[in-house]
């Protein structure tokens, strides 16, 4: 692998008529914004190397240029660009638009959830993607997983967490059902993009944050501000990150150019998974001689985490019929998957020296 710089409720509204796009000797060209910094190491370069495999199989035929996040539209808007016909295929991670559907939360993935390996089992063999193509054909969207981030931390906290009293009043920027969580342990859970994170954590206009892991929070400079560490992630064992195409965009082209787009997503997700567990080691033992605590939180912390999950969890599912159906699927899988990692994983993990 080449190592880069490190840097519905009810029906949605149809899509606006999408522009011709626009060709140059025979080459269709597409615009693809995506959320992140382009050269973002994980995030960003899953979103370049998808464009990049596209760009060589197409041979011509198919053209993608890429927009780094808030180069064309704002990191929150890409799949609403895609829809309106701003873009014809975007780059980002499924809860970021979540306000459309809470389902949508699923498709990156749950708190106490699947592994980046569980999440694309389900996609591939447990229903996953027929609940993905079917919330997602609601806004006229075609989507197509791309990668993962794996294991990611619980953030950096400029104090040491020694009970849930010790949350109360933070405000921590914090994405997803994680966040909701948070907020009943009287968190003050804000979203901003990724390039705001650091400045927002410098300033003391948040006093925690958590951003991905290791390689990213490094790279971000979120050490620079905060000594402490929490890991793993409660709300994102692993979050999955896809492309989506515009489905008038996607029906204009031919079956070869379609399947040039899969298998390019499917690529960039095992370069990006390979990419983050190789590089969140290296950036872990470098934080860890730096003098970065690195810590868990303590039992009473998890125990309060876990009821607030099971209370999002409850109160979106009855809220939302599209994410209870998912739930179900989800659960149908992540028992048995559990209980075959407490056999298998857990105790390799333990054993190997």
């Amino acid at each position: 692998m080449k190592r880069r710089a490190f840097l519905k409720a009810g029906a949605a509204a149809p899509a606006a008529a999408l522009a011709a796009p626009a060709t140059a000797q025979g080459i269709i060209e597409w615009k693809c914004p995506t959320s992140f910094p382009a050269q973002a190491p994980g995030v960003g370069t899953n979103g370049a190397t998808f464009v990049e495999r596209v760009n060589a199989m197409a041979e011509g035929r198919l053209q993608l240029k890429l927009y780094s996040g808030g180069e064309l539209v704002p990191p929150f808007a890409v799949e609403d660009a895609v829809q309106q016909g701003t873009a014809e295929i975007g780059h980002t991670t499924p809860y970021y638009s979540a306000g459309k559907n809470s389902a949508l939360h699923i498709f990156t993935n749950i708190p106490f959830g699947f592994t980046a390996a569980e999440l694309s089992g389900w996609l591939r063999y447990g229903g996953g993607q027929e609940l993905y193509d079917e919330i997602y054909a609601q806004r006229n969207l075609i989507p197509i997983y791309s990668g993962n981030s794996t294991v990611q931390a619980a953030g950096w906290f400029k104090n040491e967490i020694t009970s849930v009293a010790d949350l109360s009043g933070l405000n921590m920027r914090i994405a997803g059902l994680g966040g909701e969580a948070m907020r009943k342990l009287g968190v003050n859970a804000v979203l901003m993009p990724p390039t705001e994170i650091f400045p927002a954590f410098q300033s003391g206009a948040i006093d925690a944050a958590e951003w991905v892991g290791p390689m990213l929070d490094q790279a971000f400079g979120l050490n620079k501000v905060a000594p402490y560490c929490y890991a793993p992630a409660f709300h994102e064992p692993g979050a999955g990150l896809h492309v989506v195409v515009n489905k008038e965009a996607w029906d204009s082209l031919t079956p070869d150019l379609q399947a040039i787009l899969r298998n390019a997503a499917g690529a960039a997700e095992s370069e990006t998974v390979s990419q983050f567990e190789y590089f969140n080691a290296m950036a872990f033992k470098s934080l860890q001689e730096a003098g970065v605590e690195f810590k868990t939180f303590p039992d009473d912390v998890m125990e309060a985490l876990k009821g607030a999950v099971a209370e999002v969890m409850a109160e979106q599912s009855e809220a939302n019929p599209d994410f209870a159906r998912c739930m179900e699927s989800v659960h149908a899988y992540l028992e048995p998957a559990r209980a075959y990692a407490a056999a298998f994983t857990a105790p390799m993990l333990t054993q190997r020296v």
